[in-house]
């Protein structure tokens, strides 16, 4: 089966998603409550997609992976054949409870080849992790050159669980939001494209997903009751989103909200953000290392096939 091509993706309409779905810094925090979860911005309209959006959108998926598995490719091959080339690219995943964080990298990155790819998921730290900074543990994640890397949760957990459940004083809090700018730009300085995802659900959406936690069988072992006590701060979490988004996002490290209530559009959204990110490495296949002729010769001589020959009767 031959590989998809790249015109048969469509593009989202209205420019770039990443323009679209892109946080400004601001000196006030984002209004979250006025993005719609439901939204489906750069989404190409009916005549495009029919009647199933659903449909569409998955085959599109679908399509993008395949893409984004040979970006991967390129980049590992780059970095393979020059190892002074640093690049890779890190996709952070931060969403409230059910947000759809591992639904997201398995029908988006599940394309990629597992060797160039580095899939992170951060819980509470552990005792050794707690004797160190807590951007410590983060930088041991960090995918190699020529990677890519996902966070299911991040550094930003810090300044999000750490602050509505007061775990750390208020100033220290504080603090840590100069921290992870200057650490996001030592990244970005080091060949890392950062790609910093709010997945953006509602809150009724989150009762339905953890309802269906409570009924469906195949999912009772991702029911947790801690998830209802945080929901229960639903408005502090969702103020505590507001102000990291608002104040690290940065040129070198921006947010995307994606609207999330919709898991096949949040799958296409991503997608196409990860494209986007991928064509400004404006990456292709690196130049032989070998004589491509002379090696084909070795390959097809009379020589080479009698020297196969003895290895296989030896």
């Amino acid at each position: 089966m031959s590989a998809p091509e790249v015109s048969d993706i469509v593009p989202p309409v209205g420019g770039g998603i990443r323009q679209r779905l892109r946080v400004a810094p601001a000196a006030t925090p984002v209004d979250l409550a006025a993005i719609d979860p439901r939204a489906t911005p750069g989404l190409p309209g009916p005549t495009v997609t029919g009647p199933d959006r659903k449909s569409w959108c998955r085959a599109q998926v679908r399509l993008a992976g395949a893409e984004l598995a040979r970006q991967q490719e390129m980049l590992f091959a780059s970095v393979k054949v020059d190892p002074a080339d640093d690049r890779r690219v890190l996709l952070v995943l931060q969403a409230m409870d059910c947000g759809g964080k591992d639904g997201t990298v398995k029908r988006v990155a599940g394309a990629m080849n597992p060797l160039g790819l580095r899939i992170t998921s951060f819980g509470p730290p552990t005792d050794e992790e707690l004797k160190h900074r807590f951007l410590w543990r983060i930088r041991r994640a960090l995918p190699p050159a020529g990677h890519v890397g996902i966070f299911n949760r991040s550094h930003y957990e810090d300044v999000l669980i750490g602050r509505v459940e007061a775990l750390a004083p208020e100033e220290i809090v504080r603090q840590r939001y100069d921290e992870i700018n200057a650490f996001e730009q030592e990244l970005a300085a080091e060949g890392v494209s950062l790609v910093k995802v709010m997945l953006h659900i509602s809150r009724d959406e989150q009762r339905e997903r953890l309802l269906e936690r409570l009924t469906d069988l195949r999912k009772h072992w991702k029911y947790d009751p801690s998830d209802v006590d945080a929901r229960a701060r639903w408005d502090d979490y969702q103020a505590a989103y507001a102000e990291a988004l608002s104040r690290c996002a940065t040129d070198v490290a921006p947010w995307y909200v994606v609207p999330a209530d919709r898991k096949w559009y949040r799958d296409w959204a991503v997608a196409h953000l990860l494209r986007e990110t991928f064509a400004t490495l404006d990456l292709g296949y690196p130049p032989p290392t070998v004589d491509l002729a002379r090696e084909r010769r070795r390959l097809l001589s009379g020589w080479a096939g009698q020297g196969e020959q003895r290895v296989n009767g030896a």
